[in-house]
């Protein structure tokens, strides 16, 4: 489940970033929270939990929701601008970010080994950026932002996910980039015909779904053996780089891209451990998708 989930995710990027050369960033997560909602209405209506809609910790929801639609708008204009592949490394370290943010916002300790394999897959980030060798760009700050609100999204999810029903996040998640976007529309807005709509509503199921996905494979697998299927990813970035936008990495954003998943798995299975973190240094059931959504 949790492959055929980031499978999906993969594929539902390829989609936003062949559509993000006729589209702003902007309308493209606007378009896909609208379509979100009556998906996210069926959750509702097939949810038992009792409780209304209201957030038990509203501040942190309307914070989630700010950091959702940032990590959205980022990445959807890093799709648009760098190679998949590497755009999938730079996103790849959010959760080392979590590792370093859970410090100061969760009061998390951590050791030594799990701070040194933090540094080692931030270095790796930082071979795949090439600062010096190639010039940076807007698209690379723009991944960066997507991967740090990306790890703020977790922290909260992780914070307030056994409080807030999973239905209720997601409608503010999706309520938040709807209203943050709309207000933007009137600046960027281009008439879309009916085949990119009819691409926008499955770019819009296919992140429903997956989301699901990785939930059912979260309650029924350990979260050592699902957590590292997000980076089954990059194999998918790299056929459809090659396939539909004649993208091809170099063996530099390989070996970043290595460093960064061999430190992250590094984490994962550290965090496994039962005397280690409760804060998982990957987004567990109810904390969301990594940085597209």
């Amino acid at each position: 489940m949790a492959l055929a989930a980031f499978g999906i995710f993969a594929t539902h990027d390829a989609l936003i970033k062949s559509l993000a050369a006729s589209y702003a960033p902007v309308q493209l997560v606007f378009c896909i929270a609208l379509f979100s909602f009556p998906l996210i209405l069926v959750m509702l209506a097939l949810d038992r939990a009792h409780g209304t809609l209201l957030p038990v910790n509203p501040r942190l929801m309307v914070f989630r929701g700010l950091s959702v639609a940032l990590s959205a708008l980022a990445a959807y204009y890093a799709f648009s601008v760098l190679p998949l592949a590497q755009v999938y490394a730079i996103l790849f370290s959010s959760p080392l970010m979590i590792t370093v943010l859970a410090i100061p916002l969760l009061g998390e300790k951590v050791g030594l080994r799990r701070m040194l394999a933090v540094g080692v897959g931030l270095c790796g980030v930082l071979v795949v950026l090439r600062p010096g060798s190639t010039p940076l760009s807007l698209g690379h700050l723009a991944a960066l932002t997507a991967a740090t609100c990306g790890a703020l999204n977790a922290i909260i999810a992780r914070r307030i996910g056994r409080q807030e029903r999973p239905a209720v996040m997601l409608m503010y998640a999706m309520g938040g980039n709807f209203v943050l976007m709309g207000m933007a529309m009137p600046f960027v807005y281009r008439p879309m015909p009916g085949p990119d709509v009819a691409v926008m509503i499955v770019v819009a199921v296919m992140a429903f779904v997956a989301m699901q996905l990785v939930i059912l494979a979260y309650r029924n697998g350990e979260a050592v053996v699902v957590a590292p299927m997000q980076y089954s990813q990059i194999l998918w970035a790299v056929l459809y780089g090659a396939l539909f936008f004649d993208e091809f990495p170099d063996a530099v954003t390989l070996t970043g891209t290595a460093l960064v998943i061999a430190n992250g798995l590094y984490i994962v299975i550290r965090e496994s451990r039962p005397a280690t973190s409760r804060t998982r240094p990957v987004l567990g059931p109810g904390n969301g998708k990594p940085p597209a959504l």
